[in-house]
């Protein structure tokens, strides 16, 4: 399986638009989480996991986001196999397949799991461009930026065992190789502001 990444010590996911998934690159073997948009918000948000077999690379689905941050929280140190998972052999076909027929993304394996009560939700933008990563609270509110969260556990002290450094902000990377034909063509670049001073 070829992902258009060099194989270092650097660590990444992947995902798609109407999947998305996580790679971690520890040697030459990458170990990849995957995750999928839900059918009713096309393009938008994600909810099937998946992670790539350190061994066969086959790619296995992940039952629940919980479990999923868990695997990629850990991976670099504690990479997945197939049989990880209760009754699952590198011998059984692959649940997915790296293909274009859904988008990936690339993100960075070692991410800390979200705190207890707390939500961790990644959109897929209209245009493909990027993920943009908020958090839900206990009590519904989304927040978007660390100025936020602090501000909501200052606020709300039955919340204060969530360290700040425990919400992470890091995006996984579109693959531009698997995004639907047409919308790479219908982006069109910013104009660029120039300032002339006299």
């Amino acid at each position: 399986m070829n992902l258009k990444k060099s194989r270092s010590e650097n660590s990444s996911v992947a995902s798609s638009g109407s999947k998305i998934e996580e790679q971690t690159e520890k040697s030459a073997e990458p170990t990849t989480i995957k995750v999928q948009k839900k059918a009713g918000t096309p393009g938008r948000s994600i909810d099937v996991f998946a992670v790539q077999c350190e061994k066969c690379m086959k790619w296995r689905k992940i039952d629940t986001q919980d479990e999923y941050e868990d695997i990629r929280s850990r991976v670099q140190e504690d990479p997945f196999f197939c049989k990880t998972k209760e009754g699952v052999s590198c011998e059984d076909v692959g649940d997915l397949n790296y293909d274009s027929s859904r988008t990936w993304v690339i993100d960075k394996p070692g991410l800390p799991r979200t705190p207890r009560g707390f939500k961790r939700s990644l959109i897929l933008r209209k245009d493909y461009s990027k993920m943009d990563a908020y958090y839900i609270t206990p009590t519904g509110k989304k927040l978007k930026s660390r100025n936020e969260i602090a501000a909501f556990i200052d606020a709300n002290q039955d919340y204060k065992y969530a360290l700040l450094g425990d919400f992470n902000f890091t995006v996984p990377k579109v693959m531009e190789e698997t995004v639907p034909s047409g919308i790479l063509s219908d982006r069109t670049p910013k104009p660029s502001r120039k300032v002339t001073i006299d």
